[in-house]
C-alpha cells in the first residue's frame, strides 16, 4: 500500500490533496503545527495527523523516519505547506520576508532531504511533489518574497530530479493558480467577489482543492513513472495578459 505524506494537509489545498490520495487507497499522513478541526476523511478512510513544524530540519528527519517505522515505507511526499500575507517589500521587517522564504523554499528542501534518506533505501524509491505557484513565474507585487521562493522551488525540484533519478526518486512540481479554500473570502470577498475573480480565469472559476489533489496523485503514480523534473500547470488556462483587456476596452 502506498504511504503518502502531505505537509500542511490539515486544511485548504492540502486537505484536498490528502483526500485525493485517500481515494486511491493510500495510507495518508498529514502534518502541521495544529491538527485539523475535524478528522480528514474520504472514501470511508481517514488520514493520520502528526504535529510538525516543517521549518525545523531536525524535526523533519525524525518525522520521516517515524512515518517509515510506523507505516513500513514513505512512498510519496507532497510539499504543500506554505503561503504568505500581502506585504509590499518596503513594509515589514527583514525577518518577515525571510520567514516567507523559509516556509516556502527552505522547508520543502529540508522535508525532501529527510524523505530522500528513507526513499533511497526502498526498492521502489519514491516520489516528491512540490506545490508551486504561478507567482513564481511572473512578477508578484505585494508577495515578492513568496514569488521568489516559489520560483526557487521549481528550480530546486528540477535539480533534485537529476540528482536523485538513479535512486528511483522522481521529483515534480504542480504549478498552482488560484484555488477556492476556506480562506478564499479573506482574499476575494463575498461570493460575488469570488465569482468576479474566477471570471478572469479562462475556465471561468477557481480550482477546487480536490482537483489539485488529482494532479498530485497523477504525478506520484505509475502513470507518470517516466516524468521527473517536470512542472504541471494547474491554473485553468493561465492568466489573461492585462494589455489585452486594455486593448479590447479601447476598441469599444
Amino acid at each position: 500500500m502506498t504511504v503518502a505524506v502531505v505537509t500542511g494537509g490539515t486544511r485548504g489545498v492540502g486537505a484536498g490533496i490528502a483526500r485525493a490520495f485517500l481515494r486511491t487507497g493510500a495510507e495518508v499522513v498529514i502534518c502541521g503545527r495544529r491538527p485539523p478541526p475535524a478528522p480528514l476523511t474520504a472514501a470511508g478512510r481517514a488520514a493520520r495527523y502528526l504535529p510538525l513544524d516543517v521549518r525545523d530540519p531536525h524535526a523533519a528527519r525524525e518525522f520521516c523516519a517515524q512515518v517509515a517505522r510506523d507505516h513500513g515505507s514513505l512512498d510519496v511526499l507532497v510539499n504543500n505547506a506554505g503561503g504568505t500575507p500581502y506585504r509590499p517589500l518596503s513594509e515589514g521587517s527583514a525577518d518577515h520576508h525571510a520567514r516567507v522564504i523559509e516556509l516556502n523554499l527552505l522547508a520543502p528542501l529540508h522535508l525532501s532531504r529527510a524523505a530522500h534518506a528513507v526513499m533511497r533505501e526502498q526498492a521502489g524509491g519514491g516520489a516528491v511533489v512540490m506545490v508551486g505557484s504561478v507567482s513564481g513565474e511572473r512578477p508578484s507585487p505585494g508577495t515578492a518574497a513568496y514569488g521568489a521562493a516559489k520560483a526557487g522551488l521549481e528550480n530546486l525540484a528540477r535539480s533534485m530530479a537529476m540528482e536523485w533519478a538513479q535512486e528511483r526518486i522522481r521529483v515534480n512540481t504542480v504549478v498552482l493558480g488560484m484555488a477556492r479554500t476556506e480562506r478564499t473570502a479573506l482574499h476575494y470577498g463575498d461570493e460575488a467577489g469570488v465569482a468576479a475573480v474566477g471570471a478572469t480565469v479562462p475556465m471561468g472559476r477557481l480550482a477546487e482543492p480536490d482537483e489539485v489533489g488529482d494532479a498530485c496523485v497523477f504525478l506520484a503514480s505509475d502513470a507518470a513513472r517516466y516524468i521527473s523534473g517536470a512542472s504541471l500547470a494547474v491554473h485553468g488556462g493561465g492568466e489573461r495578459p492585462a494589455f489585452l483587456h486594455v486593448a479590447n476596452a479601447n476598441k469599444t
